[in-house]
């Protein structure tokens, strides 16, 4: 582990694993310390790839205001790793809610970034609305599954506006592409660590307005590769589609077989998919297994 220090004097700290150019990481949650990434699969072998813990999560310190937890705050952040690993420009990789940060550093500083890869990105910071139909129509290519009847169930009352904290805990088959004891053992330890107050930080009141991001994103002349999970309810492989069109350089992988985190799905195929050299803008791939 390594630490540096923000512009606002909170200390940072940072694991790096693996060989090869660094590829820096920000996970997801929101607000969930960067250990659940793990190696991605194997990208490790290919990148070294630097795990920032955001401020207030895992190793890095609570900050002294609460408030410069908010995703937009935490850009200066992202920059001071940047200065203090002596790159020029960064290859940013991030995972769902970690987007927000990863889109609102390009969009302040796109001199700074060579390349981008979101990794079932969460939509709310650039304005994409993801509607219940959209995720019903995911969720019913899983009626195969043992766990379906109980977790649709669950579904259909959060669709009806009458659901319980335990309906949104029904719903986690959903969000990954298989379900067994491994992955509920990472489930139950990403539980462990979460923090509702932070999480709601991150998001909360004064965070940009999308249509602005989406603006800068549009002038954005860097590669960014999207990779969406074919089972992913929160965000369906169609709205995942319309995501990379906000990109100059944008591509999408929908990677099969795959929920909100491909790399556990299959890492085989995630690997390909983010190591890969790059391909001509505008152009969709279809991960298989």
């Amino acid at each position: 582990m390594t630490t540096l220090r923000s512009p606002d004097g909170t200390r940072l700290a940072y694991v790096s694993v693996g060989e090869g150019p660094p590829l820096v990481c920000l996970p997801g949650g929101p607000m969930l310390p960067a250990e659940y990434l793990g190696d991605l699969g194997g990208v490790d072998a290919h990148r070294s790839l630097v795990l920032l813990d955001l401020r207030g999560t895992g190793h890095s310190a609570v900050p002294a205001d609460p408030a410069t937890c908010r995703c937009d705050r935490q850009v200066a952040d992202v920059e001071a790793l940047r200065a203090h690993l002596g790159l020029e420009r960064l290859d940013l990789l991030a995972h769902s809610a970690g987007a927000a940060l990863a889109l609102l550093y390009a969009a302040r500083h796109p001199d700074r970034v060579a390349s981008l890869t979101l990794v079932t990105p969460s939509p709310r910071v650039v304005g994409l609305e993801v509607t219940d139909a959209d995720r019903r129509e995911v969720a019913e290519r899983r009626r195969g599954e043992p766990w379906f009847a109980a977790a649709y169930a669950a579904f259909e009352r959060i669709w009806s506006g009458g659901a319980t904290d335990a309906d949104w805990t029904a719903i986690t088959p959903f969000t990954h592409g298989r379900w067994d004891d491994a992955v509920r053992a990472a489930v139950d330890r990403a539980d462990a660590q979460r923090d509702a107050d932070a999480a709601a930080r991150y998001y909360g009141d004064g965070t940009p307005d999308p249509a602005a991001v989406r603006a800068a994103l549009a002038e954005l002349r860097v590669p960014v590769l999207l990779v969406a999970g074919e089972y992913d309810v929160a965000l369906p492989p169609s709205r995942a589609a319309e995501y990379t069109d906000l990109f100059p350089g944008g591509r999408l992988v929908v990677q099969r077989g795959a929920g909100h985190h491909p790399w556990q799905d299959d890492p085989g195929t995630f690997v390909r998919a983010v190591v890969a050299s790059p391909v001509r803008p505008g152009r969709a791939d279809t991960g298989g297994r």
